[in-house]
């Protein structure tokens, strides 16, 4: 098997995720084309592993380019997405690409998109034996009568509304009332809301319909932030904690997912863990995995020509793991807020195996990126 016989293209807009995994595929020797969604700080598109760039107004101009330029080839293309609404599109677009792509999906038109869906997603979550924090589903504006304060609002699908922007933590019905003017979505879950010890994330692959699922890592955050994830983190290998595997692999099997995933849990203080949801797509966490040796890009394409997950995927991390860090994230969060001193701060960037923007050998798009910013 020789992937270099292959294409690969990144699908996607200027994000440092997609980059991971232009990144990933660039240092196994491959060379990955992107097809670039215009908009946003130039990042992604300025990597020196890129072989070609094709910008695009929108998805379905993107979609032209993927079946006039590598729709034909004698070997079928990897075609990998790295947020919700591309994996979206690319699932609605299944019958199209199922005979020509090798791409995350689930074995039919919109086998993917169902579960994008938090309250289906949940409910299968409970099916196989995982916790989750109840939750009711309601229209904009509607205020339960009977519901349990605090709660966090959430989109009902990430694809819609204002995604993390419409997450609001309310301890009373005037909060929640207050938020509903701010949240776009017209659909919003009201989630019962919990201090968190800390989150569990954990990214992998599944092929063989989702019957073979691969767990490389798990990742912990070094410190907490209420409303979203923390910017610096510890990695190590997939522990299994709470035995939380038979159900995941399970879950996939049913749902008959093909890709990259990642999966959120929320811990309790007292070290119970609910789960948070499905990432069906890379997700950025997954260039971390590349830095402990497995290669999730590479390994999932692997899996897909195989039939089955490649032979020696683990590679053992030395404990207590590594660290890793969204570089320019992090540093707002903790020096610029005068939480942490720059000494130390470049000290922790220092020991970080995984830097999430500055490349190894690969400095161009966050250079391109800092300007980007400065100029607008």
């Amino acid at each position: 098997m020789d992937l270099k016989e292959h294409a690969f293209v990144v699908f996607s807009e200027e994000h440092y995720n997609p980059l991971g995994v232009i990144r990933s595929l660039g240092e196994s020797g491959l060379k990955p084309v992107a097809i670039i969604v215009k908009g946003g700080p130039l990042l992604t598109s300025k990597s020196k592993y890129l072989s070609a760039v094709h910008y695009v107004d929108n998805r379905e101009q993107g979609l032209q380019i993927l079946i006039k330029e590598y729709g034909n080839r004698q070997e079928k293309t990897f075609v990998y997405a790295c947020d919700d609404t591309t994996e979206e599109f690319l699932d609605d677009h299944y019958d199209e690409l199922k005979n020509k792509f090798y791409f995350f999906n689930a074995g039919m038109k919109g086998g993917v998109s169902k579960f994008l869906n938090k309250e289906t997603i949940g409910e299968l979550a409970i099916k196989h034996g995982l916790n989750f924090l109840q939750a009711i589903v309601v229209e904009k504006g509607t205020v339960p009568q009977k519901i349990q304060y605090p709660v966090i609002t959430k989109a009902i699908d990430s694809t819609v509304g204002g995604w993390k922007n419409d997450m609001f933590i309310c301890h009373n019905e005037q909060e929640l009332t207050e938020a509903f003017q701010k949240i776009k979505s017209p659909i919003v879950m009201l989630q019962r809301y919990i201090v968190k010890k800390n989150e569990y994330c954990l990214e992998g692959f599944s092929c063989n319909h989702g019957r073979d699922v691969f767990i490389a890592i798990e990742s912990t955050y070094n410190y907490k932030l209420p409303m979203s994830y923390s910017p610096y983190m510890t990695v190590n290998n997939f522990h299994n904690k709470n035995n939380v595997f038979p159900s995941l692999k399970n879950m996939f099997a049913e749902i008959g997912f093909e890709g990259i995933f990642e999966i959120e849990f929320l811990e309790a203080e007292d070290g119970k863990l609910y789960f948070g949801e499905i990432n069906f797509r890379n997700s950025t966490w997954s260039y971390a995995a590349t830095c402990a040796g497995m290669n999730l890009p590479v390994l999932w394409a692997e899996s897909m020509i195989k039939g089955k997950i490649p032979d020696n995927c683990y590679q053992k991390i030395e404990e207590p793991g590594f660290t890793a860090m969204v570089e320019l994230t992090d540093f707002k969060e903790r020096v610029i807020k005068r939480k942490y001193s720059i000494v130390k701060w470049l000290r922790d960037l220092k020991e970080c195996k995984c830097k999430y923007y500055i490349g190894k050998n690969d400095f161009k798009p966050v250079v391109m990126m800092l300007l980007s910013r400065i100029k607008s």
